[in-house]
């Protein structure tokens, strides 16, 4: 009973996003924090945090088949901050990288998705590096959307990164600081984040009930809507989505006032 409950529900939030004058409403780029693989595990008695790495990671084509029966043009996935890569024990990271490019592999022999790797690149594993940048390629002409996996991801060295994008390429063009001081503003910035060339994101989630940002997408996400959801990401269901997409829809966007 339970379950056809949800099931109607479930129709009824489909019909009511859908029902948007072609989905004008709807976000163009929504970015997910997949938190509580970990909790996710303990609560069902696996002793190997990766039971829940692995959960999650399925559960991702999921959700991208949900955002691809809506139209959004662009998701991104907080997979593994810097703060992660310091802070783990040796043998769950180890694990979780090994999750982390089968997933990848997996998401790119689909043929459905750009995808694009964001993240420091040079706190990766070189066997990681190799599958991620492989999906990279592999994907490269693929029309679909657009999916960035941000793995040894941290908004802090996104935005040092840009800086650092932008001071090489004027000085091998010859500009001088005080022209340089100059040409910079947000755009130019924003032209050299990992994200260069999209959407900021219109639509944050946030699993597992934590309400924070924790370092991800920190420019990017100056007029994003946030919302949190109490469901740990393997848990996440398409019931659950849609309401965060109605709350979306709901909200006044002020884009900062």
């Amino acid at each position: 009973m339970r379950n056809l409950i949800y099931a109607l529900y479930e129709k009824r939030l489909s019909w009511t996003v859908a029902a948007k004058d072609v989905r004008q409403d709807l976000p163009r780029h929504v970015a997910v924090m997949l938190d509580g693989n970990r909790r996710w595990a303990k609560s069902r008695a696996f002793t190997n945090p990766a039971s829940g790495h692995a959960a999650g990671a399925q559960k991702i084509f999921e959700f991208l088949g949900w955002c691809d029966d809506l139209g959004i043009n662009v998701v991104t996935l907080y997979l593994l901050s810097t703060d992660n890569l310091k802070n783990r024990n040796s043998e769950e990271l180890a694990d979780l990288m090994v999750i982390l490019g089968d997933l990848a592999t997996e998401l790119a022999a689909t043929g459905k998705w750009k995808l694009q790797l964001m993240g420091d690149r040079a706190l990766l594993p070189k066997p990681l590096l190799a599958q991620l940048e492989a999906a990279e390629v592999a994907t490269a002409n693929v029309a679909g959307t657009c999916v960035n996996l941000a793995i040894g991801y941290g908004g802090r060295t996104e935005i040092a990164d840009a800086m650092r994008s932008i001071l090489k390429q004027h000085s091998a063009e010859g500009t001088s600081i005080d022209d340089l001081a100059e040409l910079l503003d947000p755009d130019l910035i924003s032209q050299h984040l990992y994200t260069g060339g999209q959407p900021d994101p219109d639509l944050i989630i946030r699993t597992s009930g934590e309400q924070r940002l924790s370092g991800f997408l920190l420019w990017q996400s100056a007029s994003s809507e946030l919302y949190f959801e109490e469901a740990m990401w393997p848990d996440f269901r398409k019931v659950d989505f849609l309401r965060a997409l109605r709350a979306f829809e709901s909200r006044h966007r002020r884009f900062g006032a």
